[in-house]
């Protein structure tokens, strides 16, 4: 009896090979075959569905669901930088351990706990999943909470092109600055120089 591959799912591990009528060996078989890859320890994606970021994207957030888009990266897909990351950066809760992952270059930053889902959103991924996204509020707060990493000029141009676009308020973004102390000033300063 043949297997259809077609009604697989994107993703695959280990744990649900039974599930899915197949062994190790067929699974095996299937990426000899160039039909999954495998993206992380024990997960398997079908092969073409995502390019090499988006696949350690869904191998993170299939291992650890808190995982969260931030800094650099969040920029960009908020398209507020006109950088473009080298590599994936992600946040996850201090005190936890990151993932391992294949094909792609990850900065792993700990969040505190406390203040970790502030400003929390989900970005969709192909295989029908989603990571965490941080809103651009958030990602702007933290562009200037660590600015003496990232440099004060990325937080400011990415909040020049943050007041640009419609329906973004300045109260908003300062409301949900008052749960980052080191923040807020240094925010406040700069809307009132560009305002």
């Amino acid at each position: 009896m043949k297997m259809d591959i077609a009604t697989l799912p994107d993703l695959l591990s280990y744990d649900e090979l039974a599930a899915q009528g197949l062994t190790r060996h067929g699974l095996d078989r299937l990426i000899e075959a160039g039909e999954f890859e495998r993206i992380a320890p024990g997960l398997f994606l079908r092969s073409g569905l995502a390019d090499d970021t988006t696949a350690a994207w869904i191998a993170i957030a299939s291992k650890r669901p808190d995982a969260t888009l931030c800094l650099l990266t969040a920029l960009s897909l908020h398209e507020l930088t006109d950088e473009i990351p080298t590599r994936s950066d992600i946040a996850i809760p201090r005190g936890t351990q990151p993932v391992t992952v294949h094909h792609a270059p990850i900065a792993w930053h700990r969040f505190d706990a406390d203040t970790f889902s502030i400003g929390s959103t989900e970005h969709a991924l192909p295989d029908g999943s989603s990571i965490g996204l941080y809103s651009a509020e958030r990602t702007l707060i933290d562009m200037f909470r660590l600015r003496h990493a990232w440099g004060s000029d990325l937080a400011l141009g990415a909040l020049k092109q943050w007041l640009r676009k419609r329906g973004n308020s300045p109260s908003s973004l300062l409301a949900m600055a008052e749960e980052f102390p080191k923040a807020r000033p240094a925010i406040q300063q700069s809307l009132e120089i560009l305002l």
